[in-house]
């Protein structure tokens, strides 16, 4: 663990060394991953756990300009990338990483998908 600094707060975090990629990749291997939006942060964090073997799909908003880059991305409508409603429903892990807009408007859709624990 590293002790980093936050503005004055300091907090204990796993580092690489402790968690590394393989490590993950088992915790995480019966999991699906959802992206929720392709905007801004979706892209990135999408295609990082894709390219490293995680089980990513996408949910965005159908006949967008995101769900257009998603598709020219390589992600496949109906197998991994769905609207938001059924990527809440196929994923096991959400990111919530819409617009802070979006996030209002979709936040109905996610809350009735989140379980405890």
């Amino acid at each position: 663990m590293a002790l980093l600094d936050f503005g004055g707060v300091q907090e204990n975090v796993v580092t690489r060394a402790e968690f590394p990629l393989e490590k993950a990749l088992e915790v995480l291997k019966n999991e699906t991953i959802a992206v929720l939006g392709y905007g801004v942060q979706g892209p990135g964090q999408a295609l990082n756990l894709r390219d490293n073997g995680f089980n990513v799909i996408v949910g965005q908003r159908k006949n967008s300009a995101s769900w257009t880059k998603a598709v020219a991305d390589g992600w496949v409508p109906g197998k991994d990338l769905f609207d938001l409603e059924e990527a809440c429903y196929r994923g096991t892990f959400l990111q919530f990483l819409l617009s802070d807009g979006g996030q209002i408007d979709g936040w109905p859709t996610v809350k009735k998908h989140l379980t405890a624990g």
